[in-house]
């Protein structure tokens, strides 16, 4: 293991947290997700900017990984015994929960006077998932898509040659995606309420997992990440988004766990795939190009998921 795996490990660390979270306690992260549903509904507040900025904070993270990790892994880098751990990793693993610390007590001291009137009054309606088989389908291909991409892009930026350094700039450009991603698909998320923007986003990521196969080219692989950061959790606030426009507030919690679980069966499953494929031949180029046409199936079965009203979605 070398900071390059370290960077993947701790960039994609969230990844696997929140499919622990969905799979052995999903209600806690789905709450999470209901509360920023409901301040994104709270007066003089753009809905859709709201939920993107709540998930595309993780930006921060990944770039404060793409950071600290070299400074306090990178020297004697072993780059001449793949598989080998510097011994530096863990000052590097506990100043990312240092980090990590830090940030939960900067959004406790800066969100402790947010709030939104609880549901008390309203009994908790149950989740149509028949009227949202589509984008439920679309969302299960793309927690199995993306996630191979997660997980074994630096192992395949290494087999390609690209150094250390090349794979730190590569993470700091996934996290600067994910950090401007609100502003980019904000409008997207507030205008549509189908499956289009699930659709498009899942488009875009088949796009992005592909590019490292087509090309080893510096520039390709940056663009690669720019784009993957861009969209893959905006791609998660759009299902929020689509359970805020066509539930009644007293499914959303409901809604919001269904897309929840679903996620968390396609996260399950899309690691053991790709490395079931990457060790025969073609190895993990064909693993990635899995992964995209299972996001490109996905952005499919997304495209026919229709608006629906509140009333419909009881049915």
């Amino acid at each position: 293991m070398n900071v390059g795996y370290l960077l993947a490990n701790s960039a994609a660390k969230f990844s696997q947290v929140e499919a622990v979270v969905s799979d052995q306690g999903r209600w806690t992260f789905s709450q999470f997700e209901d509360r920023a549903a409901r301040l994104a509904g709270a007066g003089g507040m753009r809905p859709g900017l709201v939920l993107g900025i709540y998930y595309g904070g993780v930006g921060i993270g990944i770039v404060a990984s793409a950071v600290i990790v070299p400074a306090l892994a990178g020297a004697a880098l072993p780059e001449a015994t793949p598989g080998v751990a510097p011994p530096q990793w863990p000052r590097a693993w506990l100043a990312l929960g240092a980090a990590a610390l830090a940030a939960t007590a900067f959004t406790a001291a800066f969100t402790r006077g947010l709030g939104v009137a609880p549901l008390a009054a309203a009994p908790r309606r149950p989740f149509a998932w028949r009227r949202f088989g589509p984008a439920l389908a679309g969302y299960t291909m793309f927690g199995l898509g993306y996630i191979g991409y997660m997980t074994f892009i630096v192992t395949l930026l290494r087999e390609q040659g690209l150094g250390s350094g090349v794979v730190s700039a590569f993470y700091a450009l996934l996290g600067a995606g994910v950090m401007v991603s609100p502003w980019l698909w904000a409008g997207l998320l507030q205008r549509w309420h189908g499956g289009g923007p699930l659709a498009l986003l899942n488009a875009l990521l088949a796009l992005a997992t592909l590019l490292p196969v087509l090309s080893a080219d510096t520039t390709v692989v940056f663009a690669s990440g720019l784009l993957f950061g861009g969209v893959f959790l905006s791609l998660v606030a759009s299902t929020t988004a689509l359970v805020r426009h066509n539930c009644e507030p007293a499914a959303w919690p409901a809604g919001i766990a269904a897309f929840t679980v679903v996620f968390a069966a396609g996260q399950i499953v899309g690691p053991s795939v790709v490395g079931v494929i990457a060790d025969g031949a073609g190895g993990l180029q064909r693993g990635f190009v899995l992964s995209a046409a299972a996001l490109a199936l996905g952005a499919l079965l997304a495209a026919a998921q229709r608006p629906l009203s509140p009333a419909a979605a009881r049915s």
